[in-house]
């Protein structure tokens, strides 16, 4: 019979925040935080990658879009209930080591690390693609190596910086696409100012074949393409670690989800689907956004777009290097990684666990260039699923972590799972039927199928060692007590 793991301090280092040296530093503030939160749940591929899912599913999306931003509220207020009680900068993996097992932690938390660094690598690319774009006299190369370069530099002066800059890219994101919504709405319904656009409105949604123009099996295949872009939702869970209150920020992040998805996805998605037919050419040629910016009249709307995904991307880069870091720092400290990304400097900041993750993604965007079709394309699909692994293990870490904290420190609830255990096990059920579908998918070199079985692969590779670490560790313990056990008794007989 194992014994029930305990509910430990939150992991602010042996000093306590703010003094030097003694781990991550409190530098984070309350509006860097909530912008970080707002920011972290719109990703680039909302805006790269939802014509695509607009072309499969039709205005039926909206539904896809739905049901993905229901899961996520969920898997949030799961995360939610387990940080608030214990904030820590491994966040689901330092709770996944409590509830589940060190291998869990050990495995979700390096799985993660490799889903993120493999992220700068695509990140760097496609924001090198749009600034060659702009100034053509630097190779694609050299602007990644510059975007890269900087945002290491940021990310390594102090975590008050990365929040700087992070409140900035997201604070952009966050009025370009509330800007888009107002004047995309007013545009659907007729009143918006020196705009005639003739192909705006409500019958968009059902026009062209209807609501469901390829039938209700596309809102699942929607799912697919859309579900990986709410991946980021949880930075705010690890940044907490480093702020002023963490037991508040994370609270307000959780509580605040719904509206954010609701606002930046849903209503996003709905004004596009409603300028334009969903089958319009110029969505699968121009990309959503900028055809529908087209639509309005709007001069240089592909600029315009290409500046806010770069803002996007930037800012995607600058919380993936942070969280990357955040999760190799927690795993250094548990001893799950060298000991070496444990240590902070004067300023709080995990520098070794930051270049080692930048070194790695650097690693990723080379074989972006050298190979993109085999090496590159392999690690972008074998991490692929981690998002969807990493909400599962949410879920079973919650369905455990509730009782400990109810056991020991039931103050600590103020986040509570809604309809606990039942709406824990029926998310879970969620994700694992979207991983099953995703194996139907055969189309494609990046298909789902594809996708899946490599991510497992990897996986598995990861929780066999982290059980061959279980076992090794085991056995130097038992050794070691054997030997102290001899030494005792040599010493007795020498008496």
């Amino acid at each position: 019979m194992t014994s029930q793991p305990t509910l430990p301090k939150a992991d602010r280092g042996p000093g306590g925040p703010g003094d030097p040296g003694s781990g991550l530093q409190a530098g984070l503030k309350n509006r860097h935080l909530s912008m970080i939160a707002i920011g972290g749940v719109i990703g680039a591929g909302l805006f790269v990658g939802s014509s695509s899912g607009i072309a499969t599913a039709g205005p039926g999306i909206l539904l896809s879009y739905a049901l993905v931003g229901t899961l996520v509220v969920l898997v949030m207020r799961m995360l939610g209930e387990m940080s608030a009680a214990n904030p820590t900068s491994g966040s689901f993996s330092a709770h996944a080591d409590r509830a589940l097992g060190r291998w869990a932690g050990f495995s979700i938390g390096w799985l993660y690390w490799f889903f993120w660094v493999v992220v700068l690598a695509v990140e760097a690319t496609a924001g090198a693609k749009i600034l060659e774009g702009w100034i053509p006299a630097v190779p694609q190369w050299g602007w990644a190596l510059i975007v890269m370069v900087v945002l290491t530099a940021t990310n390594l002066v102090s975590v008050g910086s990365y929040g700087e800059f992070e409140f900035w890219f997201a604070g952009i994101k966050v009025v370009a696409i509330g800007a888009f919504i107002v004047v995309g709405g007013l545009a659907v319904f007729g009143v918006l100012p020196g705009v005639d656009s003739d192909k705006a409105g409500l019958d968009n949604l059902t026009g062209h074949g209807g609501f469901l123009p390829h039938g209700p099996g596309a809102i699942l295949t929607g799912v697919l393409l859309v579900v990986f872009s709410f991946m980021g939702s949880e930075i705010a869970t690890l940044a907490a670690g480093e702020s002023e209150d963490p037991q508040r920020a994370v609270t307000k992040s959780t509580n605040s989800i719904i509206w954010r998805i609701g606002v930046f996805y849903l209503g996003s998605i709905f004004v596009v689907v409603t300028l334009l037919p969903w089958d319009d050419k110029a969505i699968a040629d121009k990309g959503s956004y900028v055809a529908a910016l087209d639509s309005l009249g709007i001069a240089h709307a592909g600029q315009i777009m290409n500046f806010i995904v770069l803002t996007s991307v930037l800012s995607c880069l600058n919380s993936g290097l942070y969280t990357a870091s955040r999760m190799a720092y927690s795993l250094g400290e548990r001893g799950d990684a060298p000991k070496s990304f444990a240590r902070v400097n004067g300023r709080g900041v995990p520098r070794t666990a930051i270049l080692a993750s930048v070194v790695f993604g650097f690693v990723a965007v080379f074989f972006n260039y050298l190979s993109p079709d085999t090496i590159f394309l392999f690690l972008v699909n074998s991490s692929g699923a981690v998002a969807l692994f990493v909400w599962l293990v949410i879920c079973f870490s919650q369905l455990r972590m509730r009782r400990i904290i109810q056991r020991e420190a039931p103050e600590k609830l103020v986040v509570r799972m809604w309809l606990y255990p039942y709406l824990t096990w029926a998310t879970a059920a969620l994700i694992v039927f979207v991983l099953g579908y995703m194996l139907t998918d055969t189309e494609g070199e990046s298909s789902g199928r594809t996708t899946v079985l490599l991510s497992v692969l990897v996986a598995a590779a990861v929780v066999a060692i982290a059980f061959v670490k279980e076992k090794v560790a085991k056995d130097r313990a038992r050794d070691g007590a054997q030997d102290g056990a001899e030494d005792g008794s040599e010493a007795l007989t020498a008496r």
